[in-house]
């Protein structure tokens, strides 16, 4: 069999287990690239922490370049940004053109953002991309920095779901910690009448319970709109009063998609069977928050990672043209939610309990994480 060129666009979770396979189990008929825009990949699931100030930035990143090693493969720092399904070949951002034989999507999302009108606007925090988060936390950070001493601040939080109100009680803990001479003010605009959308009465009494405790006020159904003079308009034309916004909502597909040929569903998530094979192109996949279901999955890194090793043995069957085998995705999932004082919610289902033993569970589980794809490798 011909050497078969297998190129791995995007370095997210379900990719670290592609390399992770191969680099246990090596395939000399396999040549493996894999483009991303950084040799350091954030695992979403310690995001908050590090948010929170509980943990350093490295300590949330996989190692992407030394699992590359570990894997044979070769890592190219430069993002995809089209791609011929028909000639089979990627263009980089750098110019540079890569032929392949089977590819795999694994990029996450980004966000679709407010529209900015008039001047002296809110400043904007975007949760997504991940893969830049770091910069445009740390710009906002040095701004803040420069805040006169005493008054009060608006956050505004827009964005229900568990990484919107995570993140708003992560972020407020550290803005606290840095000017604790401001009195800092927290606000979640949900759409959903709801938050947590699709978890149970538990968990999500248990949520807003979190929310009050750090101060913030729940404000739904509003849905957040446009960045205005001193705040944000909503859909309804009611105007919030913010000083900073944190964007956690609308997930949507990197925009080069729409220029593929690509099946793409109206948020330009890419459409996938069961086998996680890109719907009606043969030796193309995709996988993670890219990816498009039927019926839809929630925006989770937790699925990624479900997805991992399934995938890597269907991109291994690809390469060796036999039949693929059908991915499940769970029926529950569990999800554990930092509060930012030191506590967690965990939820799955209806089910939902907190304290300071779920947060020191959740630290455990993502170090292992991260711990089990950077050196020393683990056999």
């Amino acid at each position: 069999m011909p050497m078969q060129q297998l190129l791995l666009i995007g370095a997210g979770h379900a990719h670290a287990f592609v390399l992770e396979a191969f680099a246990r189990q090596p395939d000399p008929d396999i040549a493996i690239t894999v483009v991303s825009d950084s040799p350091l990949a954030a695992y979403s699931g310690s995001v908050p922490a590090w948010l929170a100030g509980e943990c350093t930035l490295r300590e949330t990143q996989i190692d992407v370049a030394a699992l590359c090693h570990r894997a044979n493969a070769r890592l190219i720092l430069s993002p995809a940004r089209a791609l011929n399904t028909h000639a089979r070949y990627a263009e980089l951002a750098n110019d540079q053109r890569l032929n392949f034989d089977v590819a795999s999507f694994n990029i996450g999302s980004t966000l679709s953002l407010p529209q900015k009108l008039g001047e002296q606007l809110p400043r904007l925090l975007s949760m997504r991309p991940l893969s830049s988060l770091h910069q445009r936390w740390q710009a906002l950070k040095n701004d803040i920095s420069h805040f006169h001493s005493g008054g009060k601040k608006r956050i505004v939080g827009v964005g229900g779901g568990a990484a919107g109100c995570e993140t708003l009680m992560s972020v407020l803990t550290q803005l606290r910690q840095q000017r604790p001479d401001i009195e800092w003010q927290g606000h979640l605009l949900s759409a959903s009448n709801e938050l947590l959308p699709g978890a149970g009465h538990l968990p999500r009494w248990l949520t807003r319970r979190a929310l009050s405790k750090a101060g913030i006020t729940v404000r739904s159904p509003l849905r957040g709109e446009s960045l205005v003079k001193g705040g944000i308009s909503t859909q309804n034309g009611q105007h919030i009063e913010a000083d900073i916004v944190m964007w956690a909502t609308g997930a949507v597909g990197h925009p080069w998609l729409a220029e593929t040929t690509l099946p793409l569903d109206k948020r330009n998530f890419i459409y996938v069977d069961n086998t996680l094979e890109v719907s009606g192109q043969p030796g193309i996949f995709a996988a993670g928050d890219c990816a498009a279901f039927t019926p839809p999955l929630p925006n989770a890194g937790v699925y990624a990672v479900r997805m991992g090793p399934h995938l890597a043995d269907n991109l291994r069957r690809a390469c060796r043209s036999q039949p693929l085998a059908p991915w499940q995705p769970p029926k529950r999932v569990l999800a554990l939610i930092g509060t930012g004082d030191g506590h967690a919610i965990a939820s799955r289902g209806a089910i939902g309990f907190s304290g300071k033993w779920v947060w020191a569970w959740k630290k455990r589980i993502d170090a292992r994480f991260i711990d089990r794809f950077n050196p020393p490798f683990k056999q």
